[in-house]
């Protein structure tokens, strides 16, 4: 019998198990089959790097664990999620981990991530592992491991996913799997979520551990999750957070229980007074972040984001206007991946003597491809941060930039920040040759949360008149994440703009 997986929920795969309609084997042979015709043929997606060749003896054991013990192994139990190829993943036949470089093509890890070990403990079956940009350091989905292919945006084919969790957000968008870990340094999870119609969220850094990841800039890394809807969201966030000795910002995820986070013990447990919080709720504006109406491709964003605003007026929200002077300018002066990934990531590359061990050594000086010119340039910046003239100024601008939010929450009695996740719909993949967009002009309003350590999550705003996603980002202070997931919740009522891709 053939297995409709489209837009199914957790609590709906659970319920299935519970009733015998369904089984965690058939459940990921289901979506294996599907892998198959959609990413690897047909449309050839090109979400997915390779794929688990144990994920159906592990969901065999979880269904029996069910048949004998009637009771799940945790919140994930047989759901089938993948795994960004930036993250280690070992597997008894071997899952390679690539982190988008042609270098680490053959590259298997000998031990999970923590997270993915934590996810495992929850229930979870991995699937395999999705396509990520080159180091996770560019806007566009290819990268040298898969000779420069993109990843295609499910929703139209000649569009890109955005990136770096580029794979894992157009699986997830095209039901190849329920749910993805993304990792977000500087937007990685939340371009692709508005690129692909999907919640995602960044969390503050240290409630997720890192250990297990190639760093970009380790002060602003964090992995998060990628799901259909904020419930889910939530759930797999439950299972991620958590204190790990290997990761040393995690210290807050081990006292957050006697800090309230998350309150009643969970993410997901409050999100069904989402759309009464969005009612009473006060959301500030930062006009400042939209793009200009006189660019056709922005002004289609705007058009969405007003609409969405306008209806948050007329539900109840407060929508008051913000503002923090050159914000654009902040942006810059607090920019530290050409100042510090090169060292951040040959730290990692050290704990892995069968790779080069700098990353001027695999990354060329010129470019290999256009939208390859962070990567260049940070592969050559400074191998000690601290070498660097503006490293100390920089920091100070982003305490600086951090301070300006927090009053701006004080001074207007704001519950989060919101904004297009980005000025424009998903670009062409012929954009990323075409010269419109380099490291510096890729209109990203992702930059403000991640520059100052804050949460923020995206959730699915709207649609252009020609049919491209628009996601909009709810930004808040530190360590609330399940106030925003109440938020994306609320606005994922009223809104209903979650589609799945037509025509695959």
């Amino acid at each position: 019998m053939k297995i409709d997986v489209d837009e199914l929920t957790i609590a709906q795969v659970h319920d299935a198990f519970r009733d015998g309609s369904l089984t965690a084997v058939s459940l990921c042979a289901a979506y294996l089959e599907r892998v198959e015709r959609l990413d690897k043929a047909g449309p050839r997606i090109n979400s997915t790097m390779s794929l688990s060749e144990t994920a159906l003896q592990e969901a065999e054991a979880l269904d029996m664990v069910w048949q004998t013990a009637r009771k799940f192994k945790g919140i994930l139990h047989g759901i089938p999620i993948l795994v960004k190829d930036h993250i280690l993943q070992a597997d008894t036949k071997g899952m390679v981990t690539t982190y988008g470089s042609a270098v680490a093509k053959n590259n298997i890890p000998p031990q999970d991530a923590f997270v993915v070990t934590k996810l495992k403990e929850a229930g979870a079956v991995v699937l395999g592992k999705t396509t990520c940009a080159e180091w996770a350091a560019t806007w566009f989905s290819a990268n040298g491991a898969t000779d420069y292919e993109f990843t295609k945006n499910p929703y139209s084919l000649e569009h890109d996913v955005g990136a770096s969790s580029g794979g894992s957000g157009a699986a997830v968008a095209a039901n190849l799997a329920m749910l993805a870990v993304g990792e977000d340094t500087g937007g990685s999870i939340r371009v692709p979520s508005s690129f692909c119609n999907l919640v995602g969220i960044r969390v503050t850094p240290g409630l997720i551990s890192r250990s297990g990841f190639c760093p970009l800039v380790k002060i602003q890394d964090t992995p998060g999750p990628l799901a259909r809807t904020a419930r889910d969201c939530a759930i797999m966030l439950d299972a991620m957070v958590g204190y790990d000795p290997l990761d040393e910002y995690t210290y807050v995820a081990a006292n957050a229980e006697s800090l309230g986070l998350p309150k009643g013990g969970s993410y997901a447990a409050r999100l069904e007074q989402g759309l009464d919080k969005l009612k009473g709720a006060r959301l500030g504006v930062m006009r400042q972040l939209f793009g200009s109406d006189s660019d056709q491709h922005c002004h289609a964003v705007n058009l969405v984001v007003r609409d969405t605003l306008k209806a948050f007026e007329e539900a109840g929200t407060n929508v008051i206007d913000v503002h923090i002077d050159d914000v654009q300018r902040a942006f810059a002066s607090c920019e530290l991946y050409t100042i510090r990934s090169r060292s951040d990531i040959n730290s990692f590359l050290a704990t892995k003597p069968h790779l080069p061990q700098d990353l001027a050594e695999i990354v060329p000086q010129q470019p290999a491809k256009p939208y390859l010119d962070l990567v260049s340039e940070m592969a050559h910046g400074p191998k000690d941060p601290l070498e660097h003239p503006a490293y100390a100024s920089r920091l100070l601008a982003r305490d600086e930039l951090k301070r300006k939010l927090a009053c701006l929450f004080a001074e207007h009695q704001i519950d989060a920040l919101v904004m297009p996740d980005v000025q424009v719909p998903p670009p062409l993949r012929s954009d990323a040759y075409s010269g419109r967009f380099d490291k510096a002009s890729f209109p990203t309003n992702t930059f403000l949360a991640s520059l100052t350590g804050l949460p923020a999550v995206s959730v699915p705003g709207g649609w252009t008149a020609d049919g491209l996603p628009v996601g909009l980002e709810l930004v808040g202070l530190e360590y609330h994440e399940q106030h925003l997931l109440e938020l994306a919740r609320g606005v994922e009522k009223l809104r209903d703009a979650r589609r799945a891709p037509r025509g695959l």
